[in-house]
């Protein structure tokens, strides 16, 4: 018997004897009735030469018959408990963080020095290539997009909805926040959003390729306060540190992410970029949960039609039966 498998009303056994005990508790029924006479009836008597009694013959039942009944008795029971297969209970995804994309879409992004499919493309569109797909992976996760450049704003508040967070991010390009580098502004623009967030796991990707312009609110300050509002901050460099024309600022995003709790990494191509988002899907694992509803499959309309398909059998033997017998007698009578 599979481990599926399962009685809904294991009671109902409880009625199997039943039949024997009304076969061996209640009286037989006997009914009295006038006997109808026909005219005919002495002169059947004489022709048939069979003794007259006083009451009808009663045929007993056979063993097959009996053993018909008490399958029928013994399906229609095993209906009545309900048997089912209860399938394991689905593995859903579970809303479990808010996770932010802070994007840096400066001047600097327009840069030519990164390949897509072995052909020279921007910074910003190779980013987007791979980052299309870190979203659409993140199922069960609340998303949103900030994107900076010499000011931040929002581009997708949180929502759980991933095609609309890949649609705005796909409708971003480089320039559109202005051409400087603010990362102090980026990281208190994403502050602003968890602030009404109700998720206690709340996560940032700070991505950039440049070093923050020095005016406003300083990088690591704003750090400190993500610190404070439990933000992980996990930072993402983009290009080649010491290359010519790379302005990247490494001991920076490497102090926010480790005065978060988070990770920095370095991505100096696609291939990189790619590894990287593997590697934060197993430091930010998607969390699942077990759905309410188990898939349920009802087995009592099998014993059912079973009974049903024997009592019909049964019913139309004893007819055939019956008839051959009519058949057969007054086969005999006229012969």
């Amino acid at each position: 018997m599979p481990d599926n498998f399962h009685i809904a009303f294991p009671w109902a056994l409880a009625l199997l004897p039943l039949p024997l005990l009304v076969y061996w508790l209640l009286p037989s029924l006997r009914m009295r009735s006038a006997a109808l006479l026909l005219p005919t009836y002495h002169k059947a008597v004489e022709y048939t030469k069979q003794k007259p009694r006083k009451s009808a013959f009663v045929k007993r039942r056979g063993f097959f018959s009996w053993l018909i009944l008490l399958v029928i008795w013994v399906m229609l029971v095993a209906a009545m408990t309900n048997p089912q297969l209860v399938g394991k209970p689905e593995m859903k995804v579970k809303t479990s963080r808010s996770f932010l994309i802070v994007a840096d879409i400066s001047f600097s992004m327009a840069k030519t020095d990164w390949q897509i499919d072995g052909k020279k493309a921007r910074r910003w569109d190779a980013v987007k290539d791979v980052m299309h797909d870190f979203i659409m992976q993140r199922q069960g996760d609340r998303m949103g997009l900030v994107f900076f450049g010499s000011n931040a704003y929002i581009q997708a508040p949180f929502t759980p909805d991933l095609l609309t967070v890949d649609q705005m991010l796909e409708e971003a390009d480089v320039g559109m926040a202005g051409q400087m580098t603010h990362i102090g502004k980026a990281i208190n623009k994403g502050l602003e959003m968890f602030e009404n967030d109700t998720i206690k796991s709340k996560v940032m990707l700070l991505l950039t390729d440049g070093i923050d312009a020095g005016d406003g609110i300083q990088p690591l300050d704003a750090a400190g306060m993500a610190l404070k509002d439990s933000v992980m901050i996990y930072t993402l460099g983009i290009g080649t540190p010491g290359h010519s024309g790379s302005d990247l600022d490494e001991r920076t995003l490497e102090q926010i992410a480790e005065m978060t709790g988070g990770q920095y990494f370095l991505a100096k191509d696609e291939n990189r970029l790619k590894e990287i988002y593997s590697e934060l899907d197993k430091l930010e694992p998607m969390e699942y949960e077990e759905a309410q509803n188990k898939p349920i499959t009802m087995l009592y309309p099998y014993p059912l039609a079973v009974a049903m398909a024997l009592a019909l059998l049964s019913t139309l033997i004893a007819v055939l039966v019956s008839v051959i017998k009519v058949i057969r007698e007054r086969n005999e009578t006229y012969a």
